[in-house]
């Protein structure tokens, strides 16, 4: 039985992952010797893939990367830390939240570098979107987080329906 089959709501953290380490070298950094941003969003994208497949017991497909927000540059020598989680689900597609944090080794300072909010749509064998089992928010951070992507659910549904208005016969 796929998981989505199951009628029960499955909590935030049976899927999510709390602290998926990389280590900074070198090699990572872009021309301003900073964490080059492609490498950050390539690994969110990835672990919200994982969550995304993990809640609904499905394939799935990455259909839009909400908000991506740097807020802080990470370094050579940092270590990354990210923590991904479904935000809400809605009939076929999830928002997946991303938070990634860099960390000093040495000191143990860490900073809030980037969050981001991915939605994920589950697809069948045909490569068809179907229904996931909803989630059950049971922290208030987590019920917060549940709140906050309906707002920006609406936004994005919002914001299409304009520019295909906008569009007209030209979509």
């Amino acid at each position: 039985m796929q998981i989505s089959e199951v009628s029960a709501p499955r909590p935030v953290s049976a899927s999510a992952i709390e602290g998926h380490v990389y280590k900074v070298f070198p090699s990572d950094l872009n021309a301003h010797y900073s964490v080059f941003g492609g490498l950050i969003m390539s690994t969110c994208d990835r672990l919200a893939l994982v969550v995304a497949e993990r809640h609904s017991g499905h394939s799935c497909v990455t259909a839009s990367v909400d908000s991506f927000h740097f807020l802080a540059p990470a370094k050579d020598g940092d270590t990354l830390i990210f923590k991904a989680a479904v935000n809400r689900t809605f009939r076929s597609s999830m928002e997946i939240g991303v938070k990634v944090m860099a960390e000093n080794s040495y000191t143990g300072e860490a900073r809030h570098i980037v969050s981001a909010y991915l939605t994920f749509v589950a697809l069948d064998g045909a490569k068809k979107p179907v229904p996931v089992v909803d989630v059950l928010p049971e922290t208030a951070l987590q019920k917060r987080r549940y709140d906050e992507a309906e707002i920006r659910r609406n936004s994005r549904l919002e914001t299409r329906e304009k520019l295909n208005a906008r569009r007209g016969s030209d979509a």
